[in-house]
């Protein structure tokens, strides 16, 4: 698409440009639609101007022209010209919808900011715009085509706004929209987005890597001549109709590889790369045959992209050949559609270009936009939500199959447990063990391609806190967290109802006692909606219980006639059950297990944190004592508790197996296994074990101790 230029050399955005280029693919009466939404904005933005100085309408005809550029319908072109009048003029979004239809204005709503919420931060704000737009997109992909293009078009324009400003907006780009649109597949806008984020946010470094780029394609003009007419003539040759020619990696994307790796300019293959476009699948293999004939392929650097395609639904062919004087070069072949996916990626093949209900598709892209469905739906807080995304925006992806021969694909760094997660969420919820190639593993051993993996369930089996450190997805994460805030409301509801019952036991009285009705005037005028919720606060320390009971009771002279004798000295007791919760939290210094002797500490926001009596991390806080709560197990405890094992063995094989048979016979799992080659006679192995209670342990000790191979057992205790 060409376009005039201003006298600075900027493009300039003309709605007769626009209008001239739609009548290659819409018709009379859709552009006339498009006029339309052009008028009502020229109208709604009348007053109103740029930085740069220009009318703000140029703003909006430039986001449609982007978007005429990837051919979308005339519905979201006329989105595009209006879709910053919610949020910049006093233009409501029923004015759209009764002027124009609710398809058009339900789309920009969905690219408007929230501006009349109060948020206690700017990141607050950003975080719910952001979850609001992503929650539109999930319904109508057009909206995030929309806001990418706007995006695109205020970079390009980037240059009149204050650097620390212009490092914000380019840092946001960088983290956010540019990895969109590489997770929709639009790689043009993607490379395009993170060049300019890169010269506004490290204008020097762009400028030095700029340098070397140009340097390295001055020397290397005659090897890439050489490959492109070998390669031509050898495809002409063997009769393949193909395009072939060169291309250089954007400066981003090599600028990140040699943060990422560590390594030198000098060091980067696929600085320059060669594609290859043909006509057919098969036609992409045998033009793999072709240039691994003519050129020596590097091992183990192909990749086959088609039979497995990439999350987004990225194919092609990658190979890495070593060209004239030993220079590494990539190729890539692909066939035309798989071209222009490549570049355009979603844009190219939805549901409304044909007709068919706006804004669906199909496909990888429409996997992750479901995920992010449920994603919202699990997550509370915008900022939480958008940390979460950011998490599933940045997938070095693996590849791994089910055991009936599904791939699933997961972000590299993502565990055996992302996985169950991955396959369902009920799954991942239960999941007590793996096999991977059959053998049994960890669930936080980390996947790597090719793996074939199968899951073990049981309905006894929940999230345990432990799970958050060693889980790469933002689905695993935002399940697990999501199951322990049920979990820690519960507990947290029956630890406050302990805790007020104590207290008021102090009083001689019981809330039954009291009565409903002086219960019920109590809770409200503290602001709560029920005795639950109340309950709740207390239980995470957020509400002081001796204020409650006072609150309750009142001031008369009653109160002094009920209350008993009291020891001050004396500690509240509360009977702790076996569970794994977030309110009734077992301390990871020294893991007491039931049968133990115990002691507890309570901390606002955190509830009880449980310690073994002889934990060496009590010695600081004894002094206070309003933080102690003296605690003690319920009778018939149940629940698996994790606790650590050092372990002393002679140095031969199989220690390790005849070890975790002995555990397994005693019915406790081995959670994970640390060992230490003091020399080569015998070693020190640490088990993280999984068991009941105290008797448990002592049994699993006992023949441990029996083994010949074994020294001495002992248990770790901080």
């Amino acid at each position: 698409m060409e376009l005039a230029e201003k006298e600075s050399g900027e493009p300039r955005f003309l709605v007769s440009d626009l209008l001239a280029y739609l009548e290659s693919y819409l018709t009379t009466e859709q552009i006339r639609e498009v006029y339309r939404a052009y008028l009502f904005s020229a109208d709604a933005h009348i007053n109103q101007k740029r930085m740069s100085g220009e009318p703000y309408i140029y703003h909006p005809v430039a986001v449609a022209y982007i978007l005429a550029g990837m051919r979308l319908d005339y519905k979201c072109l006329m989105a595009a010209m209006m879709h910053d009048v919610i949020e910049d003029t006093p233009t409501a979004k029923a004015e759209i919808q009764k002027i124009f239809d609710d398809e058009v204005a339900e789309l920009v709503d969905g690219v408007t900011k929230l501006t009349h919420l109060d948020f206690s931060s700017r990141e607050e704000a950003v975080a719910a715009s952001f979850r609001k737009m992503i929650l539109a997109m999930t319904k109508d992909v057009r909206v995030v085509l929309i806001k990418l293009a706007d995006r695109l078009h205020n970079m390009r324009t980037l240059g009149v706004m204050r650097p620390d400003k212009a490092r914000r907006i380019s840092r946001e780009t960088l983290e956010i929209y540019a990895p969109i649109a590489k997770r929709l597949g639009i790689h043009r806008i993607c490379e395009e987005l993170q060049d300019l984020a890169f010269v506004a946010h490290w204008p020097w470094r762009y400028r030095i890597l700029q340098r070397e780029v140009r340097k390295n394609h001055g020397k290397q003009q005659k090897v890439i001549s050489g490959i492109l007419t070998a390669l031509r003539r050898q495809l002409v040759q063997t009769d393949i109709p193909a395009e072939v020619f060169g291309r250089e990696k954007n400066l981003y994307s090599i600028y990140r590889k040699i943060a990422d790796r560590k390594v030198r300019f000098a060091d980067i293959a696929d600085v320059l790369a060669f594609r290859i476009i043909v006509q057919s699948v098969d036609d992409c293999y045998r033009v793999l045959g072709v240039v691994h004939h003519l050129y020596k392929p590097k091992p183990g650097n192909f990749k086959d992209y088609i039979a497995i395609p990439k999350s987004n639904g990225y194919q092609s062919l990658h190979t890495i050949i070593f060209g004239p004087h030993g220079a590494p070069v990539e190729v890539q072949i692909r066939t035309e559609a798989m071209h222009r996916f490549a570049e355009e990626g979603i844009a190219t093949h939805w549901g409304y270009k044909h007709g068919e209900e706006g804004g669906r598709i199909d496909g990888p892209s429409s996997e992750w936009l479901k995920s992010l469905t449920d994603l919202q739906e699990d997550t509370a807080s915008s900022i939480e939500f958008l940390e979460h995304v950011k998490i599933d925006l940045f997938p070095d992806e693996v590849y791994v199959f089910t055991p009936k021969g599904k791939i699933m694909v997961l972000p590299r760094g993502a565990t055996v447990l992302d996985f169950a997660y991955a396959v369902h969420t009920d799954v991942g919820n239960h999941c007590v063990a793996a096999r991977v190639d059959k053998r049994m593993v960890a669930l936080r051993t980390l996947l790597r391609n090719g793996m074939t993996i199968e899951i073990h369930v049981s309905p006894n089996v929940h999230p345990n806190p432990k799970w958050l450190e060693f889980v790469a997805t933002s689905r695993a994460r935002s399940n697990i967290r999501s199951f322990l805030k049920q979990l820690q409301n519960r507990e947290a509801v029956n630890l406050g109802a302990q805790l007020l019952t104590s207290e008021l036991q102090h009083y001689n009285t019981t809330l039954q006692e009291l009565g409903q009705q002086q219960v019920e005037q109590m809770f409200t005028a503290l602001g709560y909606e029920n005795l639950d919720a109340l309950q709740s606060d207390i239980g995470l320390g957020n509400r002081p219980v001796r204020f409650v009971a006072r609150q309750l009771l009142g001031d008369d002279v009653a109160l002094a006639e009920r209350s008993k004798q009291q020891d001050q000295s004396s500690l509240r007791r509360v009977a702790i059950a076996g569970t794994e919760g977030m309110v009734v939290k077992y301390a990871n210094c020294c893991r007491p297990i039931p049968g133990d002797p115990i002691v507890g500490t309570f901390n606002p926001g955190k509830g009880v944190v449980i310690h073994h009596s002889s934990c060496l991390n009590l010695s600081n806080d004894r002094s206070y004592s309003d933080n102690w709560i003296d605690v003690q197990w319920e009778e018939n405890v149940r629940g698996d508790f994790l606790v650590k094992l050092r372990m002393e063995v002679n140095n031969k094989p199989g220690v390790l197996a005849e070890t975790a048979t002995v555990v397994a016979e005693n019915g406790a799992n081995i959670e994970s296994v640390h060992a230490d080659d003091s020399d080569g006679h015998y070693s020190v192995q640490e088990f993280m074990l999984s068991v009941k209670d105290r008797r448990h342990l002592a049994r699993i000790i006992r023949s441990l101790r029996k083994l010949p191979a074994v020294i001495k057992v002992t248990r770790v205790i901080a």
